[in-house]
């Protein structure tokens, strides 16, 4: 099961973390992966040479999700040299920490143009090709924190629970079309983002976790694998929580 032979899936912010760990999963069930980034092209020629030497396909691309433009360019140039493109896993993203009265305008507007701007650019870009082909997988990756909130993340949680109404609003245009758009919500996981937390912050975040300890990214990448599959062809708009009990 899950199996997706045949099929090529980008994945945006894949050279590292959670995108990384997605795209080794997806190159895994048989896909030809893309691995996108933006500034480290070293990471990602890393991330593709080592699925290549695993007897799978890989190839990089580099764009920032947050210019639009090159979104369109990139992804135009993807479907012009693998002939089609299955499934987007819109990962990419960046956290700025603040309390609500020391945010600054300039970090909450990075914060939309990566997370939901960029996001949306790379599924309205990644939609055109898989319209034609009339099937298609887009994978939002949001957090649990788009969803309970958290202190000193209300820029962020926004535009984590903007994935979330975006999926489901693109889920419903083009379920004609049998192009599926869901959500991946990750929970306390280790990755890069969290490597900065102190001992105590860690032991505090993990007191609210029911299953007590850190997720790992190959679980989060496993739910992208399940939902970017033909098996999960009749999920659509939903949000898929890996968070360990954390929210429910």
């Amino acid at each position: 099961m899950f199996r997706l032979d045949g099929k090529v899936a980008l994945v945006t912010g894949g050279s590292r973390g959670i995108g990384k760990a997605c795209c080794e999963a997806l190159a895994e069930q048989g896909a030809t992966v893309v691995v996108n980034y933006v500034k480290g092209e070293t990471a990602a020629r890393e991330v593709a040479e080592a699925i290549k030497s695993r007897g799978g396909k890989a190839d990089i691309a580099g764009f920032d999700v947050a210019d639009s433009k090159a979104v369109d360019a990139g992804i135009e140039s993807i479907v012009k040299q693998q002939g089609r493109l299955d499934v987007l896993v819109a990962n990419a993203g960046i956290s700025i920490d603040a309390l609500l009265l020391r945010l600054k305008d300039e970090d909450l507007d990075k914060l939309f143009a990566t997370n939901v701007r960029g996001a949306i650019a790379c599924a309205r870009a990644a939609s055109r090709s898989m319209m034609r082909a009339r099937t298609g997988r887009i994978v939002f990756m949001s957090s649990v924190v788009g969803e309970m909130g958290n202190v000193g993340q209300t820029a962020y949680a926004a535009t984590k629970a903007a994935l979330i109404g975006a999926a489901k609003s693109i889920a419903r245009e083009y379920s004609s079309r049998n192009v599926t758009a869901n959500v991946v919500a990750p929970g306390f996981v280790d990755t890069d983002m969290t490597a900065t937390m102190t001992a105590e912050m860690k032991e505090q975040m993990l007191k609210v976790v029911p299953l007590a300890r850190v997720g790992t990214a190959r679980e989060i990448a496993a739910a992208c694998v399940y939902l970017a599959s033909d098996e999960a062809g009749y999920v659509t708009g939903q949000v898929l929580r890996v968070n360990g009990g954390m929210y429910v």
